[in-house]
């Protein structure tokens, strides 16, 4: 007997309810309630037919974390009343034209310097833009300012009251995406070894380097992301431990910065190995197929690592750290292996012994970098240096 087929509007409903603690999902809905309901409360008060100001002053303050709701929303709100009076200001005197929608653009980033809104300075421009263009008699535009109050504290009720998401899980996916990125320099890397002599090698090296340098720029979103999860973890009732949380986090981030660093360094230690030898390969045989496995250790360590920083999110972390010590257990077995290989090698020619040399020592600081007492010192590390101390505000407040 066939199998019903399941109908779209069914799948789509289950695939919202499996996905509706995700933070972008949560975030929307609560975008989205906070707008109507400032909505609806702009309407039973003000005397606009439609009353969107409310609105649009609710969506900027609702679109935050909490921790970043009480430390920028006065900021917020003032910007878009400064705004609003500059509108009303103009709309009074001179109406909407092509000369004072400038002046009104002029003064509003004037206003928003004075006013000390810092990052919102823009939004004092587009206020009063707004304002100016749906309101042009200047008795209607205070209503905007009764309608930006009104956005404002549903906002932040909603803020409040309804937590926002905790966005640990998108900032545990990109370091899980960086740790993937690296994995897969270090296995062009170790492809590079073998299969490529002569004038071969030096491009392919040189693509590695590029490759390298490019981490810079996935270091940057993996930061802004893990930002976000900070501030999403800062006074959240609903988290324990939040302190720990971004430190781990962090510090996680932070390792991995380094050892990108370092990848990149050993890719031009490779770069200019190839370019010292531009009739040959870079490596015998024998040490190609030794920095192959140390390579895929390299590899599987840092996603280990990747694993463990994230297993507060995503595993088990006894687990992932029984993993990571042996991946870096591997690798150092590889490393020493290599290291006796390379030793041969410099006694027979010893030309680029120092490039040998300084690419044990890049190895060297990615699995110490990646190790678990490196870890738990730049944790506890951390924790200190976040944690309050309150005999020193205690004497400070003594002394004052």
């Amino acid at each position: 007997m066939p199998t019903p087929a399941i109908p779209d509007s069914v799948r789509d409903l289950v695939h919202l309810v499996r996905h509706r603690r995700e933070p972008v999902v949560v975030q929307a809905v609560r975008s989205t309630a906070a707008a109507v309901v400032s909505y609806v409360v702009a309407l039973a008060l003000s005397s606009e037919p439609a009353p969107l100001t409310a609105p649009l002053t609710a969506l900027l303050v609702v679109q935050v974390t909490l921790y970043a709701t009480l430390t920028t929303s006065i900021r917020r709100v003032n910007s878009v009343v400064a705004g609003v009076l500059v509108a009303v200001l103009f709309s009074t005197l001179v109406g909407l034209t092509w000369w004072s929608l400038g002046l009104v653009i002029l003064a509003s980033l004037a206003v928003g310097h004075l006013v000390r809104v810092d990052e919102f300075v823009p939004e004092v421009a587009i206020s009063a833009m707004l304002v100016l263009g749906v309101a042009r008699v200047g008795e209607t535009a205070w209503d905007r300012v009764l309608e930006t109050l009104i956005g404002a504290v549903v906002g932040f009720l909603f803020n409040l009251l309804l937590t926002p998401p905790v966005w640990t899980a998108p900032a545990g996916a990109a370091i899980t995406g960086l740790a993937a990125r690296m994995g897969e320099l270090l296995g062009h890397m170790r492809d590079g070894l073998t299969g490529r002599t002569g004038s071969a090698a030096f491009p392919q090296a040189a693509e590695r380097l590029h490759e390298a340098r490019r981490l810079d720029h996935d270091i940057v979103q993996v930061d802004a992301a893990l930002r976000q999860a900070e501030d999403s973890l800062r006074l959240n009732p609903r988290v324990k431990e939040s302190l720990l949380q971004r430190v781990v986090l962090r510090t996680g981030l932070d390792t991995l910065e380094i050892c990108a660093v370092v990848l990149r360094v050993a890719c031009r230690t490779l770069t200019d190995l190839a370019k010292a030898r531009p009739h040959g390969s870079l490596y015998p045989e024998h040490i190609a197929v030794a920095l192959h496995a140390l390579f895929t250790h390299q590899a599987t360590a840092v996603a280990s690592f990747a694993t463990l920083v994230t297993a507060q999110i995503s595993a088990n972390a006894e687990q992932a750290e029984e993993d990571l010590a042996r991946a870096l257990e591997a690798a150092r077995t590889a490393r020493d292996r290599v290291a006796h290989l390379l030793l041969d090698e410099v006694r027979g020619d010893p030309a680029q012994w120092q490039l040998h040399g300084a690419l044990l020592a890049e190895v060297d600081r990615v699995l110490d970098e990646l190790g678990v007492e490196k870890r738990t010192e730049r944790l506890v590390e951390e924790l200190d240096r976040a944690r309050p101390r309150p005999a020193g505000v205690l004497a400070r407040l003594t002394r004052r």
